[in-house]
Formats: structure tokens, sequence, C-alpha cells
């Protein structure tokens, strides 16, 4: 399992490793102290996956329509 520096990871690399430790974590083999240790760094990345799809859905726009229903521009994303 990678161990590299969660703060650089993609979004994707850090998902699969989520999931990665998410089925260790199921299989329950790991010795106690290394279960602690990647329920530890899986919390880590899905903060950071969180973090990453906040940050993208600040980004997007939406296409606002005029009253014929033809886009007339785009707005920053609501997400209220």
């Amino acid at each position: 399992m990678e161990q590299g520096d969660i703060e650089t990871m993609s979004f994707e690399a850090a998902l699969s490793e989520l999931e990665g430790i998410v089925r260790g974590l199921e299989q329950g083999q790991a010795p106690l102290d290394e279960s602690i240790e990647l329920y530890q760094r899986g919390d880590k990345l899905k903060r950071h996956c969180e973090a990453r799809l906040k940050a993208a859905q600040a980004r997007i726009e939406k296409i606002a329509l005029g009253p014929d229903g033809q886009p007339s521009g785009t707005s920053p994303f609501d997400a209220g």
C-alpha cells in the first residue's frame, strides 16, 4: 500500500488507497497496532478526498438560461 504524502495525492490516488485500506480492515487480518495505523491513515485520506471534492464543487459553474431557454452565460456554483 502506498505511503506517500497525502497532501500531494490526486483525488483518484487517495480514493484508491482508501478503498484498499477499507478492504484490508474488513478482512481483519492485520494486527491491532497496524489496524489502528491503517484506520488513522484512512481517516486522513477520507478528509483529503472530501476537501478535494469540496474544492472541485466550488469551481463548478452552472449555465444560466435566459427567458427563451437559451444559455445566457454562466454563474458560480451555489451549493445552497
